[in-house]
């Protein structure tokens, strides 16, 4: 091996670089698949399944920018080489020092440049057999963002519909749990899709990174077999449903899943037990629906939340203003959603996991 240092080859990264069109058919070749580009670029969105080893953290990116704005792009060069070779270094000496020669990454940044092509020529110089994306993380998003244009069109969508609190998300779960294809968006977007739907301490992706969590589970989908999914609106808090994906769920027929006032009101305290630990979070949340409900509705729930009537509140809320806000969206939006024309109607009789088991074997049973 010559000697030939990260630093030389970062003013010609693509020296001796193999470069690889992606696919998720090729993605199975590679050992690992190494995003080298900085951890706020890695937090916003990646290729599924990669690891992030930047060459360039947040700070030395923006400092090698703004050199190259300010100085020279040989001066940003100059410096970045030096900071690039010392981050691959530690890697060789860490991340890499057990890997065989059979090692096959592919290493990519954002368009496929110097820092994934500096990368990837040091580790093929080693003796790996490392491969650069050609066009880097923007040629990734842009076939998720071609392929969400026709992917969700080859899929038989089975939609559950049920008023808020009926456990729609709780029978996806056994659904899954069972070997059913389930596309779980609240799960992927990290929210419940209301406006109290936030889960405390785990803030929503970015919107890139959703749309690649449903490219990436559409992509594993087996389009002979249904895929199951919640009756969702175009936002699912400040997230949004690609648009092809939410038309197709919206012709799918229905499963229409029932469940009295007091289980649905059992559940959602379950559901949303850290509201009553965090009562100033849901007085200022309701606040924002006065303008819709109207100060005497409010001022009630307000009431409710500070007596600590919490069944009280939930009920009030419930017929108040998710019940008729959820029957004038399914109206609108979903052609298989009204209970009288759903595919199956089920009853939930009560709230722990089997009673969900036995419902999504019932409708396991029908689409058999």
């Amino acid at each position: 091996m010559k000697s030939e240092s990260a630093a030389t080859v970062a003013q010609n990264p693509r020296a001796q670089t193999l470069s690889a069109q992606l696919s998720l058919q090729s993605l199975s070749r590679y050992t690992e698949i190494i995003d080298a580009r900085t951890p706020a670029e890695f937090a916003e969105d990646h290729v599924p399944g990669a690891i992030n080893l930047p060459v360039l953290d947040n700070e030395e990116r923006i400092r090698i920018g703004t050199l190259h704005k300010q100085i020279s792009a040989f001066e940003a060069k100059k410096v970045g080489a030096a900071l690039v070779s010392r981050h691959i270094a530690d890697y060789l000496e860490s991340h890499f020092a057990d890997k065989s020669p059979g090692y096959r990454p592919l290493v990519y940044c954002w368009r496929g440049g110097n820092r994934s092509g500096s990368f990837t020529h040091v580790l093929q110089r080693v003796g790996f057999k490392a491969e650069q994306l050609d066009g880097g993380y923007k040629a990734y998003r842009r076939l998720v963002i071609n392929e969400l244009e026709t992917l969700p069109t080859q899929f038989r969508f089975v939609v559950i519909c049920g008023p808020t609190g009926s456990g729609k998300s709780r029978l996806l779960q056994a659904l899954q749990a069972l070997g059913a294809q389930v596309l779980d968006l609240e799960t992927l977007a990290a929210h419940r899709g209301s406006l109290l739907g936030n889960l405390p301490g785990q803030p929503q992706p970015s919107q890139k990174k959703m749309e690649s969590l449903i490219w990436w589970a559409l992509r594993h989908f087996d389009p002979s077999k249904p895929v199951y999914v919640e009756s969702e609106s175009k936002k699912i808090g400040n997230l949004h449903v690609p648009d092809v994906l939410l038309a197709h769920m919206r012709a799918a027929p229905g499963v229409w899943l029932q469940a009295s006032l007091p289980l649905r009101v059992q559940l959602l305290l379950e559901d949303y037990a850290h509201f009553p630990i965090q009562p100033a979070e849901l007085l200022e949340k309701i606040s924002h629906l006065t303008e819709l409900r109207g100060h005497a509705t409010i001022d009630r729930w307000q009431s409710l939340i500070h007596s600590q009537d919490w069944p009280g509140f939930v009920q009030d809320m419930l017929e108040n203003h998710y019940d008729p806000a959820y029957q004038k969206s399914l109206g609108r939006n979903y052609q298989g959603a009204d209970k009288d024309d759903a595919r199956q109607a089920l009853n939930l009789t009560g709230i722990q996991s089997d009673h969900f088991t036995e419902l999504a074997r019932q409708i396991l049973g029908a689409s058999a």
